[in-house]
């Protein structure tokens, strides 16, 4: 099973920045198509309560969600089994804990997240 670690996230003011980073434990990681998912305050617990915002294919083909289309940028490389998410403009209603994982599924294990929250 392959283990996701994520990072990057904080406190931000709207307008503001951050980079996220997702590293995966193995290899395994470049054969697989990938996508960040986030999931806002007080929403459940469950997988499908996670919202996909950005997806990217092994072999770099992406898309995002019309929510954050021209704001984020999603990347890899896969020779540091590593995922990324620039986050630009940043608005309160992308205040989430952010999570990395395969896209589509099935999912691997879910990582602990990163928290995101703009505010000012």
């Amino acid at each position: 099973q392959v283990q996701l670690v994520e990072s990057g996230g904080g406190l931000v003011q709207p307008g503001g920045s951050l980079r996220l980073s997702c590293a995966a434990s193995s290899s395994a990681f470049r054969n697989f198509h990938m996508g960040w998912y986030r999931q806002a305050p007080g929403s459940q617990a469950p997988g499908n309560q996670r919202e996909l915002v950005a997806s990217i294919t092994k072999g770099g083909r992406r898309n995002y969600a019309d929510s954050v289309q021209g704001r984020f940028t999603i990347s890899r490389d896969n020779s540091k089994n590593t995922m990324y998410l620039e986050m630009n403009s940043l608005k309160s209603d992308d205040t989430a804990v952010y999570y990395c994982n395969t896209s589509p599924p099935p999912w691997w294990s879910w990582g602990q997240g990163t928290q995101v929250t703009v505010s000012s």
